[in-house]
């Protein structure tokens, strides 16, 4: 590698982040869990329960919209890494997309009275909408880490905070949104309306606390580009082929997050349907997000006491540990059947958590390898497999409920109820069992991590 058209940082360090800005920063991620995780929990069951699509066309659209993101998605990553604004690269973003996004989140929790083929088309026009706005806001949002600092504790720390306010937003959505969508569907008469409503007040939120993050972070990690250096769309194979630790981690996102969003969008066919106690929907969403509060402030030391290998193995053991349950416990059994959730929730929550931590030193390998600090690229990657696993909330249900004989708004055969239970449980388990194999192919520990910074810091 010729390292004389290396990109020079100029990095402002050391510089101990102050809480207000990691504050500042969570509350971006706050924002799209309001609007984002709002679709990935309650957007296959409004399409198949109340806008009237079948299962099975609404799990091949999730398909469907996933392979345009793999289209578009490197595009916005370059597009994003050659950004240069008085507010930085990443944060204008945050500020021009803000509103766009909620808009095009309302419009997909929207019942127009279309005839069935126009209802379709409605419904994929606003969902691919969505997954674009969302990607050009979210994108250089995560990478926005990495442009803040380079220390890994820092990092460590404001992945914390940030997955703290992005757990809380988790926590509000899961309890707040069917709570809600209940009280406006009995105020309005319309369960359509109930949801419509419940979406626009979760996306102004979402919207103006996006741009409350754009106003409380600042971008430390400055980058001076060389003709040389800069980057263009063969940067995506480029990292894909030298950059081992990043190939891993986008392994990990697509399992993780689809095992994630499995069990948060059949977990109210589940609750709905085998517990048969759907007003306990929103409780058993609350038990999935609730241990957030008590497990994020503590990332940091559990990190320092174990390392990261080990607390991923741990937390993912869990996982799988707690959905094994949930397949044993009877559905009548509520409260070990909250236990089990509980139990999967602990995994669930730290690992999902420590995997975005491990993006910030993916990039710092692939500027290693490659003299190229490709910080939207490689968010752009991690956030299509992001994107790819929280549509698997919708494309493997859709179509495993679709092949047990699940229709919607009504007593559900025994064999749907199978179905439910098997998507629910068993194929998240086995995703989360590959997750644990795949642990030990990560080859970046804290002392090669270390040394390559060092490296970085020594190039002219």
């Amino acid at each position: 590698m010729n390292t004389s058209v290396a990109q020079q940082l100029t990095v402002v360090q050391p510089e101990k982040i102050k809480m207000k800005e990691k504050i500042g920063y969570g509350t971006g991620d706050l924002a799209c869990n309001f609007i984002y995780q709002t679709v990935s929990s309650y957007l296959l069951f409004f399409y198949t329960d109340v806008f009237g699509i079948t299962a099975a066309a609404a799990g091949l659209m999730f398909l469907v919209v996933r392979l345009i993101d793999a289209v578009i998605d490197p595009f916005i990553g370059a597009v994003i890494d050659k950004t240069k604004t008085k507010y930085g690269r990443f944060r204008p973003y945050l500020l021009y997309g803000a509103f766009p996004f909620a808009g095009v989140a309302i419009l997909c929790f929207t019942t127009p009275g279309f005839s069935d083929p126009i209802k379709l088309v409605y419904a994929y026009a606003t969902y691919i909408l969505l997954s674009i706005t969302y990607s050009v806001i979210n994108i250089p949002y995560a990478a926005l880490t990495s442009a803040i600092t380079q220390d890994n504790k820092e990092v460590v720390s404001l992945t914390s905070v940030r997955m703290l306010f992005g757990n809380t937003g988790g926590l509000i959505v899961s309890f707040g949104v069917p709570l809600l969508a209940g009280i406006f569907t009995n105020m309005t008469g319309e369960t359509g309306s109930g949801w419509q409503i419940t979406m626009t007040i979760m996306g102004i939120l979402g919207a103006f606390l996006l741009i409350y993050s754009f106003y409380n972070t600042k971008e430390r990690v400055q980058i001076n580009h060389s003709k040389e250096a800069e980057i263009n769309f063969k940067d995506i194979w480029i990292q894909l082929k030298t950059n081992r630790p990043l190939l891993i981690v986008c392994f990990f996102f697509i399992l993780n997050f689809g095992v994630n969003s499995i069990v948060n969008s059949v977990g109210i066919y589940y609750v709905t349907y085998n517990v048969a106690r759907p007003e306990l929907v929103k409780w058993y969403g609350l038990m999935g997000t609730l241990p957030a509060l008590i497990l994020m402030p503590l990332m940091p030391l559990m990190y320092k006491l174990m390392g990261k290998k080990k607390l991923l193995f741990t937390a993912l053991s869990l996982k799988a540990i707690g959905l094994l349950a949930l397949f044993l416990i009877p559905p009548t059994m509520v409260p070990f059947v909250f236990a089990g959730r509980l139990i999967a929730a602990l995994g669930t929550i730290t690992a999902g958590a420590f995997t975005w931590a491990l993006i910030p030193e993916t990039i710092d390998y692939g500027e290693y390898k490659t003299g190229k600090r490709a910080n939207g690229v490689i968010y752009a990657l991690v956030g299509f497999f992001f994107k790819f696993g929280m549509a698997i909330g919708g494309i493997v249900p859709g179509l495993i409920l679709a092949n047990f004989g699940y229709v919607a708004n009504q007593a559900q055969t025994p064999e749907a109820l199978k179905g439910i239970l098997i998507t629910m449980t068993v194929i998240p388990a086995v995703f989360v069992i590959i997750e644990l194999v795949a642990i030990f192919l990560y080859n970046l520990d804290e002392k090669e991590h270390k040394r390559i910074l060092n490296v970085l810091k020594t190039r002219g």
